[in-house]
C-alpha cells in the first residue's frame, strides 16, 4: 500500500479521488453497510436497502465488485443462487462507514431541517421538494 500525497487528491486521476468517487456513489455506502452483516442475496439487498431499484442495485454491486470491495459468489445448485459479500478490502471500510452512520443518526435531523429551511428561503426547489437520500423528495415543511 503506497500512500498518496495529500495534494494529489485534487487531481482527476488520483487513486484517492477515484476511490472516493466509488464509495461516494448514491447507494455505495448503504450497500457496503448492509453487507457488513454478512453475505446477502440480491433480493435481500433490495428489500433491506429501501428505495433502490433492482437495476440500480445491480449497477452499484458491479461497480463495487470492479473496485475490489465486493465479491459475487455463484453456487452450483438448482435453482441458481448468487450472493454478495465484502472482500477483505471491503471489510476495511466497516469502521469508517459505521462512524459515518453514527454521525448521520446523530445529525441527520439537523441536515434535513437545514435543507428544508434553505428550500423555504428559495421558495422550494423547482418542484417544491427537498431531496432525501435516494432521490426521494418530501414537500418542504412536511415529514414523510
Amino acid at each position: 500500500m503506497t500512500p498518496v500525497a495529500a495534494s494529489d487528491v485534487f487531481l482527476a486521476d488520483c487513486p484517492t479521488r477515484l476511490t472516493l468517487e466509488v464509495i461516494g456513489g448514491t447507494w455505495a455506502v448503504v450497500v457496503l453497510h448492509a453487507l457488513a452483516d454478512g453475505p446477502q442475496r440480491h433480493g435481500e439487498l433490495v428489500a433491506r436497502v429501501g428505495g433502490v431499484s433492482r437495476k440500480v442495485l445491480t449497477q452499484t454491486l458491479r461497480r463495487l465488485q470492479d473496485s475490489g470491495l465486493v465479491e459475487r459468489h455463484e453456487y452450483a445448485e438448482f435453482p441458481p443462487r448468487v450472493d454478495y459479500a465484502l472482500t477483505e478490502l471491503g471489510r476495511t471500510l466497516e469502521e469508517p462507514i459505521a462512524m459515518l452512520t453514527r454521525w448521520a443518526r446523530t445529525y441527520g435531523a439537523d441536515v434535513v431541517a437545514s435543507q428544508e429551511a434553505s428550500a423555504a428561503r428559495r421558495g422550494g426547489d423547482d418542484d417544491g421538494t427537498v431531496t432525501r437520500p435516494g432521490g426521494v423528495g418530501a414537500r418542504s415543511g412536511t415529514r414523510r
